[in-house]
């Protein structure tokens, strides 16, 4: 019983073909076009205003500079956040439950920020490894501290990321499962059950959100220490 929790984990396979790919494409697909007309269509609008209000609070700390990051840490929020509320439909999976997955999102970004701050300013990027006033004695360990600290950040994204979305999807598996088991034995207890499920469900929904604002906006903390 215990692994067929973990199932909803596997990656999908038919014909011996994954279906990752299609399982990444899709939310592309999902979004409405662009409209050449004067007025859209409501969802078209409302699409436009929270992604005008996410990139003005996304760029609100970041300079000129990191203004062209705009496109992408916009776009790769719209991906995070159709993959992990599709994610909570029944019988879908979720690609972002996949620890590979998100190293493969944080890694190559991280080590962007990392590579223009070097590129930009190399003796300001350099210089967060060795805080000011430091102790002479207490220098070569504070470096290996903040090297380590610093290759830790693209690991801290994407298990974060991981880690909040599988609790979530095991939590709702094993209450629902309780709910049905109880439901014959136990009707009270067992609609009691279903609306703790659904508190639950509401609290993923946020949960799903937030995860991927969190995961672009320490990406655009981490672009803005290199700018």
């Amino acid at each position: 019983m215990m692994l067929n929790f973990f199932n909803q984990f596997v990656s999908p396979v038919h014909l011996g073909i994954p279906l990752m790919a299609l399982a990444l494409t899709l939310p592309w697909i999902l979004f409405p076009a662009s409209s050449t007309r004067w007025l859209n269509n409501r969802l078209i609008t409302l699409q436009n205003w929270f992604i005008n209000r996410f990139t003005q609070q996304l760029l609100l700390p970041l300079n000129l500079a990191g203004h062209k990051w705009a496109t992408i840490l916009t776009s790769l929020m719209l991906f995070l956040i159709t993959l992990n509320m599709l994610g909570l439909l029944p019988y879908t999976f979720t690609p972002t439950t996949q620890l590979s997955l998100n190293l493969g999102f944080a890694i190559p970004l991280w080590l962007a920020t990392v590579l223009i701050g070097v590129r930009n300013q190399p003796t300001a990027a350099l210089g967060h490894l060795l805080p000011e006033g430091t102790p002479a004695l207490l220098i070569p360990i504070l470096i290996i501290i903040e090297t380590v600290s610093l290759l830790i950040r693209p690991l801290a994204l994407g298990v974060r990321l991981t880690a909040n979305l599988t609790a979530g999807h095991l939590l709702i598996q094993l209450i629902a499962t309780a709910a049905f088991v109880l439901l014959p034995i136990m009707p009270a207890v067992a609609i009691l059950t279903a609306t703790i499920l659904f508190l639950l469900t509401l609290l993923e929904v946020a949960v799903a959100m937030i995860q991927a604002y969190v995961f672009v906006l320490l990406l655009s903390l981490y672009l803005q220490e290199n700018i």
